[in-house]
């Protein structure tokens, strides 16, 4: 029986940070994932920073966090927010090639003394006098450890939908975790229930940028990381993101099928995001709104994907093939892969 002082379950951004963390201060660490394949995969927005998500990284690189460096490795554009404003509001944000960011960081990982990366599924905790002690596989092997972190994200009883679809994962085509939840319900741990969601995708050659305002990177040598130097990055090709709009048609649209959406028919009743509606949320809830924007933002260097930042949407598939019509740019575009919310 292999024994740690410390198990992260989930090897997303958050378990990432926890098991370098405690790796970096000398504990025996494990991290757990369901597949090593998607180690920090960027599920929905492939970006870091913004005007409050940029504070937070900062503040995790100055305690020897990971985040920081590691889209200062995979970045292709930096861009500084809200230039006309006072710098109280101004924020770095990055556009992450997001097959690289997560090439780098499960280097990272399998590079770090006293971290061990291991693909499974944690099926249970046990425990002794009411602690933790080891965790259990779905396959039955134990870890013991004297502590266990989760940071299953979405993943945990993870359901997708789109319109009146539903269907089990923790990410589109992706399982979610079953067994830990049902666990931790067991031993008397109160579970609540979240919900997000995601935009559909679009082949770059589908799109018109000549009617889009075209946002291309800073060119000065910006980075999220003091221990980046100027070196690693001053050659670092950018790539632009290009801005459009909604409109009083495509509103229209959204809402003569609002009852589709499964956050609007009952099918789904999670507690959302703050600060990041659906485009189904922003035209019923700012109905005096003629137009909300939409970035499109490529996905790498290496794909034609561009992710549509502000078409959050969980309505059928043919709706976000009519919506997407009606907005500048977009006409024609060709969806590869459509949005869905997930609810964990």
């Amino acid at each position: 029986m292999k024994s740690f002082d410390v198990i992260v379950i989930g090897a997303g951004h958050a378990g990432c940070e926890a098991a370098l963390a405690a790796a970096r201060m000398g504990m025996e660490t494990a991290l757990f994932t369901m597949t090593l394949d998607n180690v920090a995969r960027m599920s929905c927005n492939p970006s870091i920073g913004g005007p409050a998500k940029g504070h937070l990284v900062k503040e995790i690189d100055a305690l020897g966090g990971e985040m920081a460096k590691n889209i200062d490795k995979s970045f292709i554009q930096m861009r500084v927010l809200n230039t006309k404003k006072g710098p109280a509001v101004r924020a770095l944000r990055a556009q992450a090639d997001k097959n690289l960011y997560h090439i780098e960081m499960k280097q990272a990982i399998e590079n770090q003394d006293k971290l061990s990366a291991i693909q499974a599924e944690i099926s249970e905790l046990i425990l002794e006098d009411f602690k933790v002690s080891a965790v259990k596989t779905k396959e039955g092997l134990i870890y013991k450890a004297k502590s266990v972190v989760l940071a299953t994200g979405t993943f945990m009883r993870g359901t997708l939908h789109i319109g009146k679809s539903r269907q089990e994962g923790g990410r589109m085509g992706e399982p979610s975790s079953k067994e830990l939840p049902e666990f931790l319900e067991k031993i008397g741990i109160e579970m609540s229930r979240f919900k997000t969601g995601t935009p559909p995708r679009v082949n770059k050659n589908s799109i018109d940028f000549s009617v889009m305002i075209e946002q291309p990177g800073d060119s000065s040598s910006l980075k999220f990381s003091d221990s980046t130097t100027d070196e690693s990055i001053k050659n670092r090709k950018q790539l632009s993101c290009y801005l459009t709009h909604t409109n009083v048609e495509v509103h229209n649209k959204v809402l003569s099928n609002l009852n589709k959406a499964s956050i609007f028919n009952g099918t789904l009743n999670s507690q959302g995001p703050r600060y990041c509606p659906s485009i189904e949320d922003k035209v019923s809830k700012f109905k005096d709104k003629e137009r909300h924007q939409v970035f499109a933002e490529p996905e790498g260097y290496s794909t034609n994907e561009f992710y549509l930042n502000g078409l959050s949407t969980s309505l059928p598939v043919d709706v976000q093939e009519s919506m997407l019509k009606r907005i500048p740019g977009l006409e024609k575009a060709s969806i590869m892969r459509y949005g869905y919310a997930v609810e964990y």
